[in-house]
């Protein structure tokens, strides 16, 4: 791709957890990390917690293809996640559910349910209703692999349990958020082995009564504090069925900072995640802008 050229986005979030999303059809976009971090800068660029590139599963190139399983051939689309600092991570549960809606709305898909494919593999995909979407997230890793993880924030430690689904998490259940600093940083994260890309961290409180509940705020690596995370909405659920021994299917009520998701276990193991999407601008920048494929 070369010459002068307007590249073409939409924003949309899910429960505040923001994308930029653009289309590439040809696959002709290489999107370097200062490009992704340029995007999502919020004061120098368009502002986001990552960047959502659109690209259909048959002109992905092959060292990523065959990581894909059989089921890729349902697969039209192809979501190329990247964090806002440029990283990518095999999967972004809030990034696919607006995938999904950003597919639907736009007719690149034409039916309520459907499959897309990440770098974890491929995940059913609905769009209820009463217009949330759902995405199925697979069956967690074993999270039992050495001593548990230890987060420091500030001047206090904290024991974390290690859960991967499928990217990394660490989830430290506190007794209120008041005892919380206001910002989550600065953290670190003894990690025992369990992390050698670091992780994300999830700090709950737990309001669970005749149902499984909590409100939950998280740290991601790569980008920060933010309003919502969908993959540590999975952990933060998983880990308060351990806590509370509860094994049979059901519904765990996620509170977050934008809003509420809900996590659903299946008799199977398979968890669904549940919540709001919105669309809320399309715009252009000019290639100049960001660089083009100058990495």
């Amino acid at each position: 791709m070369s010459g002068l050229h307007r590249v073409r986005f939409t924003k949309g979030h899910g429960t505040k957890n923001d994308f930029v999303i653009i289309a590439d059809p040809d696959a002709e976009l290489e999107l370097s990390a200062k490009q992704v971090a340029r995007i999502c800068d919020r004061r120098g660029g368009i502002g986001a917690d990552g960047v959502l590139r659109v690209v259909p599963v048959e002109e992905l190139p092959d060292q990523v293809g065959p990581r894909l399983s059989e089921s890729s051939e349902r697969a039209a689309w192809f979501m190329d996640y990247r964090n806002a600092d440029g990283s990518t991570a095999s999967m972004c549960g809030n990034g696919a559910r607006v995938f999904a809606r950003y597919l639907r709305e736009v007719e690149l898909v034409r039916e309520d349910s459907f499959v897309i494919a990440t770098r974890a593999g491929t995940h059913e995909v609905q769009l209820m209703p009463n217009g949330d979407v759902s995405v199925e997230m697979g069956l967690p890793s074993d999270p039992s692999v050495g001593p548990d993880p230890e987060v420091v924030l500030g001047d206090t430690a904290y024991r974390a349990q290690a859960w991967w689904v499928p990217n990394p998490h660490a989830v430290v259940f506190v007794d209120r958020f008041a005892q919380l600093p206001t910002e989550l940083t600065p953290i670190d994260v003894n990690d025992h082995g369990h992390y050698p890309r670091g992780t994300n961290v999830e700090f709950v409180e737990d309001q669970s009564g005749n149902d499984l509940r909590a409100a939950m705020r998280v740290h991601e690596r790569g980008v920060g504090e933010t309003m919502s995370c969908g993959t540590g909405a999975c952990a933060v659920s998983l880990a308060l069925r351990s806590r509370h021994d509860v094994t049979d299917p059901g519904l765990t009520l996620i509170d977050v900072l934008g809003g509420r998701l809900v996590v659903s276990h299946t008799g199977s193991g398979r968890m669904d995640l549940i919540g709001p999407t919105e669309l809320v601008a399309n715009g252009s920048f000019e290639s100049t802008w960001w660089g083009g494929n100058d990495g």
